[in-house]
């Protein structure tokens, strides 16, 4: 089955994400349990998580995703946010299971002021810490683009992490087309290669969520900066320099068949997001 969808707000708790990604004509869709920049949280009995899940069921939404949020810093130097980031992420997993979700995506972390060794003990050291043999969830690595110190930068770094970790069948990875582009993988012209590269280092078994987005930016540019899927220069958020034929292959791959597929690309103002015409070309192809 193709599953895509994209990001939706949780303000309407489960019910009024589902709600949302049904009016774009998805049947799959992703979430923050709250605001991605900070820790305020609603309760659970207040996401309308039974009325959400009955919804979905009437509605053949399935396979939803979570995001944890980006104040989740694994790798940081600082014990007090490093005491943070691993007590968000357990609580993370516990509302992503309540939710009903089977995936929590995550950005390994930073490690600022300190090194790469640094970075990949203090994140290993933090998942062996949280993860649990019986945890439903499994967390999704995501591939980033390579900003800063941030970790996650190449799939070497991603295995570097896998190694360190007790419960390997509790983590996953997420690709990001835009991240994977950005951090200079050539996703356009060589995704197989990609693949079979990925499979021989990671395995294929590992890759559970697809972020689908464009790029602001030329491959290799460090710079993740997302742009609507085939946009030229008229788009006010700017041009894709990905292109939509590339992003419709990827989306389309048999080796991606029945995953989530996640929009995160850009909403043109406030009030206004192309998810509905971005999952309906991903749908009925290139015209």
């Amino acid at each position: 089955m193709f599953k895509i969808g994209s990001h939706v707000s949780i303000s309407g708790g489960l019910l009024g994400a589902a709600k949302e990604a049904y009016s774009y004509g998805a049947n799959t869709f992703m979430i923050y349990t709250g605001a991605p920049q900070n820790t305020k949280r609603s309760p659970l009995e207040k996401l309308k998580i039974k009325e959400g899940q009955a919804f979905m069921a009437a509605h053949d939404l399935s396979d939803i995703v979570v995001h944890a949020p980006y104040i989740i810093n694994l790798a940081s130097p600082k014990e007090e946010t490093y005491a943070l980031a691993k007590e968000f992420l357990a609580l993370e997993l516990e509302r992503t299971e309540a939710i009903g979700s089977n995936y929590l995506v995550l950005h390994p972390g930073s490690f600022t002021t300190q090194t790469y060794a640094y970075g990949i003990e203090r994140i290993a050291a933090a998942l062996n810490e949280v993860l649990t043999p019986t945890q439903k969830p499994i967390l999704c690595l995501e591939t980033m683009a390579g900003k800063g110190s941030e970790i996650g930068r190449s799939f070497e770094e991603l295995r570097d992490i896998l190694d360190r970790v007790e419960y390997k069948d509790k983590l996953g990875i997420c690709f990001d087309t835009c991240h994977l582009h950005d951090s200079g993988y050539n996703i356009i012209n060589d995704f197989d290669k990609l693949l079979e590269y990925f499979d021989a280092l990671i395995g294929l078994d590992k890759l559970k969520v697809v972020h689908l987005n464009g790029s602001l930016n030329v491959c290799g540019a460090k710079k993740d900066r997302h742009a609507n899927l085939g946009a030229d220069e008229t788009n006010p958020r700017g041009a894709d320099q990905i292109g939509k034929e590339a992003l419709y292959a990827i989306a389309h791959h048999p080796a991606l068949e029945g995953k989530p597929i996640i929009l995160e690309t850009p909403w043109l103002d406030a009030k206004t997001n192309l998810y509905k015409e971005e999952i309906a070309f991903l749908r009925e192809g290139l015209k």
